[in-house]
């Protein structure tokens, strides 16, 4: 195709897109876009799930009988009787109001099973078939740019329900994640579907809402010590339920690199004679000395070895964080609740500007002065906590050593996706991007721990906040390379395999996906790449359709 030809192509794709969006230009726009703009726009319905559809409420992760949970005081709906009579779900209450976060005790819940939310909503893909918390943002910035309005907003306010409901946004609808939140996005997600509606009435339940969700984040036991800043916490105990059918191997692995390295061992394992007294008798899992122990050559002399509640604790955390498993937080994520974590501190940031704004619109400019005078107040902390001038990138902070982490994370870009950076502070962090830049896109750390959340993985959301970032920092060049990077990864591979995934190895270009420290699947669907993808194209279509009709 010659360039002419090409540029030609391109705006005419352009005029379509911006003209009547993803359906309509799927079937006019150049061929290797419309073949996966097609993909995309009829994957939303395949990954749509409701309380009428028999294919909601099973559980991939778990060999359980399907059932459905309703909060406790809540009258069975119409479609639930007749996913109960179609489907032969069962359905029971929850024993108890959820009022607060972690006031339910999912081991109480027996069997595990879904929670009811009133919308239809999307999933991810694959064994995650639940409405996940960060991911829906980037899931209904997709639909958003593909006209799915109705859907996005649905989806928004099934996340009222929970907060009503189930006492936080949660990790999932799931019983087992009534413990654990996920990063704040939630009124992020509310400003996108006000600008795509303009509903004040709408805002006004939001407003009050998002409050309460901001709350949960900045009270006990979600504080970072006396930093002032927030960690991530679960309030459960114990091996997170998910966990317990397929990652036994990951937790003889967990036990194996602890031994080999005790120097890194903060009390995260337990020698025979304390395990059931430190860990407890419900979920001691002893790993050493046992049948299975005798491929570890670290169990030779080890002797009965168990891991400990403090690092089921930093487990359950990081799994709230999203970045399960990385060895950001230590290996393993295990010290995960000592951290100030840029990422969410970044995140409050933005919550606390959006309330404002939220404010402001509704007439309220007393509280939008307090929302602009915390958001000032955790742009110091963050300054002083967690800006490392020397290195020029943000890094968490632990908060129980007193030590800023050295710890390279692509989580540096958020606070210029939010606005945070000062000018020099984005020309630091740009000076380091060659430290995660790939052939694919960004790698989300710069260390290969064997982890999925670690070199050499790109993940679509952290593309997208990273290049967003570039973008409002008024860097359209690295912001253009690094999305046709990432964006012609995903093509070349769904060109290969016909499918999208969860992750990309940014090194090779491809799905190859050889984890060796946790979960060990490339899932398909996928939610957020696919949204991700659709809004990187729409944040500047002439280059990125221009970049993937021509394949690298």
């Amino acid at each position: 195709m010659s360039f002419g030809s090409s540029r030609w192509l391109a705006s005419v794709f352009v005029a379509v897109f911006l003209a009547c969006g993803v359906p309509c230009a799927a079937q006019n726009s150049p061929s290797r876009v419309v073949s996966i703009l097609n993909y995309i726009h009829s994957n939303w319905d395949q990954l749509t799930r409701s309380m009428d559809r028999c294919d909601s409420v099973t559980d991939p992760k778990l060999s359980e009988i399907p059932v459905l949970y309703l909060p406790a005081d809540y009258a069975e709906p119409e479609s639930v009787k007749k996913l109960e009579a179609t489907c032969k779900v069962r359905v029971q209450h929850l024993p108890t109001r959820i009022k607060e976060p972690g006031q339910a005790d999912p081991d109480a819940i027996r069997p595990s099973g879904l929670l009811y939310l009133p919308n239809a909503y999307v999933v991810p893909g694959g064994r995650f078939n639940e409405m996940y918390g960060w991911d829906s943002y980037f899931i209904l910035l997709g639909l958003l740019e593909d006209k799915r309005v109705d859907l996005a907003r649905g989806m928004v306010e099934n996340f009222f329900f929970e907060i009503e409901h189930y006492g936080t946004v949660l990790n999932a609808n799931r019983t087992y994640y009534l413990t654990r939140s996920q990063p704040p996005f939630l009124t992020s997600m509310i400003m996108s579907v006000y600008q795509a509606q303009k509903d004040h009435a709408w805002l006004e339940r939001a407003y009050s809402l998002a409050k309460q969700d901001h709350d949960m984040w900045t009270r006990e036991p979600h504080l970072a010590g006396s930093t002032g800043l927030s960690r991530y916490y679960d309030f459960g105990t114990g091996p997170a339920p998910e966990s317990l059918q397929d990652e036994a191997g990951l937790r003889r692995k967990v036990v194996g690199y602890f031994l080999l390295h005790p120097e890194q061992d903060h009390g995260f394992l337990v020698r025979a004679g304390n395990a059931t007294k430190t860990v407890g008798p419900d979920y001691t899992l002893q790993i050493c000395g046992d049948s299975t122990a005798n491929a570890n050559p670290a169990c030779d002399s080890a002797g009965p070895v168990s891991l400990s509640g403090e690092y089921y604790k930093g487990d359950r955390s990081m799994r709230e964080s999203g970045f399960d498993v990385s060895f950001r937080f230590e290996p393993f994520g295990a010290a995960t609740h000592h951290y100030a974590p840029v990422c969410l501190n970044t995140l409050l940031y933005k919550t606390e500007k959006d309330l404002a704004k939220m404010a402001q619109e509704l007439g309220r400019s007393a509280d939008a002065a307090n929302w602009e005078r915390a958001a000032t107040r955790r742009k110091e902390l963050i300054n002083r906590y967690l800006w490392d001038e020397a290195r020029g990138l943000y890094f968490d902070y632990n908060f129980e050593s007193g030590k800023r982490s050295s710890y390279e994370f692509v989580t540096t870009f958020y606070p210029l996706w939010a606005g945070l950076a000062n000018q020099s502070q984005f020309r630091a962090v740009l000076r380091n991007l060659k430290d995660f830049e790939q052939a694919g896109g960004l790698a989300t750390s710069t260390n290969n721990s064997g982890a999925q959340w670690d070199y050499p993985y790109g993940w679509a959301p952290l593309q997208l906040l990273a290049i967003e970032g570039m973008r409002q920092s008024g860097d359209q060049l690295d912001a253009d390379r690094i999305s046709c990077k990432f964006l012609s990864t995903v093509m070349d591979n769904f060109q290969r395999e016909g499918t999208i995934r969860e992750k990309y190895n940014v090194v090779t270009r491809s799905s190859e996906a050889p984890v060796t420290a946790g979960y060990k699947a490339n899932v398909i669907g996928f939610g957020w790449t696919n949204g991700v993808f659709v809004r990187l194209l729409q944040d500047r279509p002439e280059e990125m359709a221009k970049c993937l009709e021509n394949p690298q």
